[in-house]
């Protein structure tokens, strides 16, 4: 495994103070996902320093890909739950907490099988709360996203309260109004039943340990920079947000978990990252040894891509910060970082 990933495990033990949770089960759904492995590798981390372990239950589709994640890892502490989050046994399995990443993120999806983006998030999350509600567990997190807000188009911060301007009748939309919805039923489980559910909407988060391949436009923009490419957008890059780098994700996981107010929902993301996706590919053409540039070319059929619409998304992180969380990576610090695992 590449220094880094220890590096930032190393971060999310020096930010976030785990022996609350030493004794008890966390359940940790996208399990071998970006985020949710890294949340993985630090619980099991945490049990090679101290005597009384995390037991983690990582609930997978492909057992052998998760075994090659965290081989350097591999304990008894780890038991992995072969299931989708459509399926899982709602059971008594003695499980204390539950993180909930499992999602599809790829944004062609959005476009091309929206009823099964949708469908999937709402069953999967009702089934994972109710797993909650059996085992009386003492706390729940849900990972929602940004989008749920729609697509303000100032640079006005957006708190927690903020009103969206999603379209129903977009198709594009099964991915944010599927989050709205479940977001809603973890504050009714709360309210109904009593389960600790508390929500984290994530900017887009990158990072140490993001695929080669993959096909999100930070990606891109980190493969230009390692093939030595100009960076070419499709749009004129107007759309504006604030981005997260995965170690600070998982601390703010974490930290919501551990403090979270029941039926709450927090944004994470970090406020001085904030700027244009054009402004971002920029910065990043500069990270090249070799100088490369950014050239804008109109794709005829954009919406065919899922991207989501232009929007000004500057989330305040208040409320989480007064829980004690701050974010450490700034833009080129997680560009690095990416670049430097994405080239081993």
């Amino acid at each position: 495994m590449n220094d880094i990933y220890f590096q930032d495990i190393q971060y999310i033990h020096e930010q976030v103070d785990l022996s609350s949770l030493e004794g008890s089960t966390v359940l940790i759904t996208g399990a071998t996902g970006l985020i949710g492995s890294l949340v993985v590798r630090a619980l099991l981390a945490w049990n090679q320093k101290n005597n009384m372990p995390i037991r983690v239950i990582a609930l997978v589709r492909n057992v052998e890909k998760a075994e090659m994640l965290f081989k350097e890892f591999a304990s008894d502490s780890l038991e992995y739950l072969v299931s989708d989050v459509n399926t899982v046994p709602v059971e008594n399995m003695g499980i204390d907490y539950i993180i909930h990443g499992a999602s599809q993120t790829a944004s062609k999806a959005f476009v091309n099988e929206p009823v099964e983006v949708a469908m999937t998030a709402i069953n999967g999350t009702h089934r994972l709360l109710e797993l909650a509600k059996v085992n009386s567990v003492k706390s729940f997190v849900y990972l929602s996203s940004m989008e749920v807000y729609g697509t303000p188009s100032s640079d006005e911060k957006i708190y927690e309260d903020h009103p969206t301007s999603l379209i129903t009748t977009d198709v594009r939309t099964c991915y944010p109004e599927s989050k709205r919805m479940c977001e809603n039923l973890c504050a009714s489980y709360a309210s109904e039943y009593g389960v600790s559910a508390k929500t984290i909407r994530l900017t887009q988060t990158f990072g140490a340990g993001v695929s080669y391949n993959d096909g999100r436009v930070f990606a891109e923009f980190a493969r230009c920079v390692i093939e030595k490419r100009n960076i070419i957008l499709k749009t004129k890059g107007e759309t504006k947000r604030c981005y997260l780098y995965t170690a600070d994700a998982a601390t703010a996981i974490l930290t919501v978990l551990l403090k979270g107010e029941t039926g709450a929902a927090y944004n994470a993301a970090n406020e001085e990252t904030y700027c244009s996706i054009y402004d971002m590919a920029c910065m990043v053409a500069k990270l090249c040894e070799d100088p490369i540039n950014v050239v804008i070319d109109i794709s005829d059929d954009i919406r065919s891509l899922g991207y989501a619409p232009t929007l000004h998304m500057n989330l305040s992180t208040e409320k989480i910060s007064q829980l004690g969380w701050k974010p450490q990576y700034d833009l080129s610090q997680m560009y690095l970082r990416m670049i430097q695992t994405m080239t081993v």
